[in-house]
């Protein structure tokens, strides 16, 4: 008896930490109408000219979560009819499918764009099977690129998770969070504090970390006169709030990677998430969709306004897949206006758009495969499995 209690409130304690991760898909707070009030200007792109067939040394990789067109054109419209995204010379679209449902979630895209394999719903790094697969931050590693994530979600949640971590399931936080420790990565930004130092198994992930030579952060502005790597910024105990709540995370995140990593000498790979476009989507919540999309445009511009200069460097903008069927029933460039409709609070099966610049840019045109991506990523750096 005194087991089967045990293990009931452990169920239960378990059932609690991913509820409190995941609970965003359940709310529902209809929001059919927003009007932006603060307009923000777009980043100008370098003149400079790269040569088709030029190849990058470094490669940002931006992943929008739940951004389909819909949600990127209320942005596009709220915002003047300008964003950043949508100024990128090369676009395309990219279908979404996950390997047993014509509908992805966030793992199985995730790990579609990392690894170039289709994988099952849930899946963390690994293929139908359950085996490991590389991922192209690893594979970067292996190479002697260095590497980040940054994120406005726990660092442990289903995208960055994706490029890191192998495990059959994207409810093991814990499990993800210790991943971590089996690679280089030179800089990670976002939420999951708790997931690193207080973990079921007594481990701190934090020491572990401190002992491989980790300076850990928990503030952008905390970590902004430490220019050493590797280092850690894990910003909140699980989530980050919604922006305007969490500030510039996205944004900063984006600065201090690109400007930490420039520095080393062989190229690096980063991706870059928001997170919470598609938290938006599952609310159908469109001031909370157009807000984070805003910012995350702002970070696309400041990858621009950072690397996009040096000709070295591919910047890549895409989504994992779209979220609550949006549709926009009307709008106003000048005033800032946009008006919703959804058809659905969860993901949707419908293509995605794929925006490039920079040395190999040209390659992300027409529709193609999630994994695709992967793949010409792999090409340009020039790297074999």
């Amino acid at each position: 008896m005194k087991s089967t209690i045990t293990f009931l409130l452990a169920f239960f304690a378990l059932s609690i930490v991913v509820t409190a991760q995941e609970d965003y898909k359940d709310k529902r707070n209809l929001k059919e109408h927003f009007t932006n009030t603060e307009k923000h200007e777009v980043t100008k792109l370098p003149e400079k000219e790269i040569p088709i067939g030029a190849k990058p040394r470094n490669i940002i990789l931006m992943i929008g979560d739940g951004m389909g067109t819909a949600q990127l054109f209320a942005a596009y419209t709220t915002n003047g009819g300008m964003l950043n995204i949508t100024n990128l010379p090369y676009s395309g679209f990219s279908t979404t499918q996950s390997a047993d449902n014509y509908t992805t979630d966030s793992a199985a895209g995730g790990t579609a764009l990392s690894t170039g394999q289709r994988t099952y719903n849930g899946a963390i790094g690994v293929d139908v099977n359950k085996n490991p697969i590389p991922t192209i931050l690893e594979i970067a590693e292996k190479h002697g690129k260095a590497t980040g994530l940054v994120s406005s979600s726990a660092i442990t949640h289903a995208t960055p998770a994706s490029f890191i971590a192998h495990n059959v399931s994207r409810n093991n936080y814990e499990e993800i969070a210790a991943d971590f420790l089996k690679t280089d990565i030179d800089i990670f930004i976002g939420g999951g504090k708790s997931f690193f130092e207080d973990r079921k198994d007594g481990r701190n992930l934090l020491k572990e970390l401190e002992e491989k030579n980790y300076r850990i952060f928990d503030s952008i502005y905390q970590a902004a006169n430490y220019h050493q790597l590797p280092m850690a910024v894990l910003t909140a105990s699980k989530h980050n709030p919604t922006y305007p709540e969490r500030g510039d995370l996205v944004q900063e995140g984006t600065a201090k990677a690109i400007k930490i990593l420039d520095k080393q000498d062989n190229g690096y790979f980063l991706m870059v998430e928001g997170s919470q476009i598609d938290w938006g989507g599952h609310e159908n919540n469109t001031a909370y969709i157009v807000k984070e999309l805003l910012d995350f445009d702002k970070a696309v511009g400041k990858a621009i306004e950072l690397a996009a200069g040096d000709g070295e460097t591919l910047i890549i903008v895409t989504a994992d897949h779209e979220t609550g069927g949006m549709s926009i029933e009307s709008g106003d460039f000048e005033n800032g206006e946009i008006h919703a409709k959804y058809t659905t609070g969860n993901h949707t099966g419908i293509m995605v758009p794929v925006f490039a610049t920079g040395p190999g840019a040209e390659h992300f045109t027409g529709v193609m495969k999630n994994t695709d991506i992967f793949h010409k990523m792999m090409y340009l750096f020039g790297f074999d499995q």
